[in-house]
């Protein structure tokens, strides 16, 4: 009886996570990610990335990870799984909703998959205080 109620408790919880879970992004033409949105311009003043953090602009598709002082780097912030959008950075790792994967928050390297690729690199530099793609 118990092995039952675990299938069923299962069947229900991946059912909940296939309608209320996040959504993979579609790719665009085959098996490429589009380019994140925004390149030469600026994305946030330095002091809204938390040292030894990051944050993710969803509208732009860009991950900013902060190491010490104005060392920052930039990432796509579409997964290269299934084309999930990242949620966070912490601890050192950029994490995505979807399946679990985490990357480096200093090289976009894998650390988990399932994703097997980096996240791409976005170039992005201080300037006058902001964070500027470009």
């Amino acid at each position: 009886m118990g092995t039952g109620v675990a299938l069923v408790a299962a069947a229900a919880g991946a059912t909940w996570y296939v309608v209320a879970g996040p959504t993979p992004r579609p790719r665009a033409g085959g098996e490429e990610y589009p380019e994140p949105a925004g390149a030469s311009a600026a994305i946030t003043p330095l002091a809204d990335i938390p040292e030894n953090g990051g944050t993710v602009f969803p509208d732009r598709q860009i991950v900013v990870t902060r190491g010490a002082g104005t060392t920052v780097h930039g990432f796509s912030a579409v997964c290269t799984h299934q084309g999930c959008l990242v949620s966070a950075v912490s601890g050192g790792e950029i994490t995505c909703p979807c399946h679990g994967s985490a990357f480096d928050a200093a090289t976009g390297a894998v650390r988990r998959g399932p994703a097997q690729q980096p996240l791409p690199t976005v170039p992005v530099s201080v300037v006058n205080g902001s964070v500027v793609a470009g």
